[in-house]
């Protein structure tokens, strides 16, 4: 391989080929730092036509490519395998904002941008960009597009198939497919765009993207709200939806051993009520006549609220302060189980009216099997999405319960399948549910996957091992 690797040093410069262990090791790792694989090199294009120039001599020497971007997933998508065969594509230098059209209310922006980044542009223009989730400081717009990431606000803006009106793709043999228009109408064909989104890099690297922007809300306002079972959830999410409408741009759910958990390894974020309540709810809406209009809306469902019995308390901030200090408890909960030890994760959707039901028979179902076991429930009700996570036991051994994660995986996906839901909400697959996904797939829907791998990546170069 050393002429592949000199190739690859006369492409894009020798400094953007990493071989040595200490330059590569960042890039091997996954972010939980549970699996670590082997590369031939890390490679650091810093252009479309560099990456393109990569790929074919990928090609030609039928070297695997493991696109990264800020290798933030949970999936083990984006760092390679044990063989050291495969080289990881680091897209962290692609990272300009091309344009920004506030008339059109787009932004062209490179795989490489930093999610924040792209937020914070969006802003110094007056527009917003909604994607937001716990490692906006760190992932990367096109890794967001590859795994067609969700967020806090799918509710009101949808993933990022949704946010997403073109793109730039580098093709599995080198050649480069730009489709960067603006349109929110081309009716011209099949739509390759969509192809790209949620491949997770097995089918092409995505090397730009036209993102949509929208007006700056006038008004944001958070409120907490207290409850005795998901159902009760459901039904404020109705009453809000109906009250407020296209407003209420998120809506999580968070049970009580969540919030504890919080309180227990960040002591200093102070829970907002005098005694537990079982479920809560973390309600915000983005208003774009005034901040008046907002209060009076979100004050209006939280008193029909409580005088139907669908809540117990609720707490309403009134600075952007005490509205961060809400949201943190939320975007706090993987720090504290990270804190409290080892637990199994589910990124589960079931369709919304069904997950009270899901939870409750769920863990019935794991309690009979795993007893002692404890359920780290929350995520975006509002669409369906449950970051339903399991911890051992209390003083029970972390590594002989993860040990047991096929087993525990079995109970819970074969419940949201029963429940006609997804594995997989806003992960993606990866290397970790490549093999179990067929367990709930059609054999009809996994041939019509890998027919459209075989056809666009014959070589099987692109991400091997993810996916399909």
């Amino acid at each position: 391989m050393n002429e592949f690797l000199d190739q690859c040093r006369n492409a894009i410069g020798t400094a953007h080929v990493l071989t040595e262990a200490a330059d590569t090791a960042g890039y091997l790792t996954d972010w939980r730092r549970r699996f670590t694989g082997r590369a031939l090199a890390v490679v650091k294009p810093a252009s479309t036509e560099e990456v393109a120039a990569i790929v074919r001599l990928c090609n030609q020497f039928r070297v695997p490519i493991v696109p990264q971007g800020g290798n933030t997933g949970l999936v083990l998508g984006s760092v390679p395998d044990t063989s050291g065969n495969a080289i990881v594509l680091s897209l962290n230098r692609l990272n300009r904002v091309r344009a920004v059209d506030t008339i059109n209310n787009t932004m062209t922006v490179e795989s490489g941008c930093i999610l924040e980044q792209i937020q914070n542009v969006a802003s110094e223009a007056g527009r917003l960009f909604p994607l937001s989730l716990a490692a906006e400081g760190s992932c990367t717009i096109g890794g967001n597009l590859a795994t067609n990431a969700g967020g806090t606000a799918v509710l009101r803006y949808g993933n990022m198939r949704e946010l997403c009106l073109g793109l730039e793709v580098v093709t599995a043999q080198g050649e480069v497919w730009s489709g960067l228009r603006g349109l929110r109408k081309d009716n011209t064909g099949y739509d390759l765009r969509d192809l790209f989104i949620g491949a997770e890099g097995t089918l092409g690297i995505i090397t730009a993207a036209v993102l949509k922007l929208f007006p700056q809300p006038k008004a944001q306002l958070t409120a907490l709200a207290a409850m005795r079972t998901p159902d009760d959830a459901l039904k404020l999410l109705n009453l809000a939806q109906a009250r407020c409408g296209a407003t209420l741009t998120a809506f999580e759910l968070m049970s009580d051993f969540c919030l504890q958990l919080v309180a227990k390894h960040f002591p200093q974020m102070r829970l907002p009520f005098a005694e537990p309540h079982a479920q809560y709810a973390l309600l915000e809406l983005s208003d774009n006549e005034s901040e008046d209009h907002a209060n009076q809306a979100l004050e209006a469902v939280i008193a029909d609220a409580l005088e139907g019995d669908v809540i117990q308390d609720a707490v309403v901030a009134s600075s952007i302060a005490q509205s961060k200090a809400l949201w943190n408890l939320r975007e706090h909960i993987p720090l504290a189980q990270a804190e409290e030890g080892k637990n199994i994760k589910h990124d589960i959707s079931v369709p919304i009216s069904r997950i009270g039901d899901f939870i409750r028979k769920t863990d019935v179902a794991l309690q009979q099997a795993f007893p002692g076991c404890r359920l780290v429930t929350f995520g975006h009700l509002g669409d369906g999405n449950l970051h339903y996570n399991v911890s051992p036991p209390e003083n029970g051994s972390d590594d002989e319960f993860i040990a047991r994660q096929d087993a525990i995986n079995l109970v819970v996906h074969d419940s949201v399948d029963s429940f006609g839901g997804s594995i997989s909400a806003e992960h993606g697959l990866g290397a970790l549910k490549r093999e179990e996904v067929r367990r709930y797939k059609s054999d009809v829907e996994m041939a019509l996957m890998q027919s459209v791998k075989n056809a666009l990546d014959p070589l099987g170069i692109m991400n091997p091992g993810k996916v399909v």
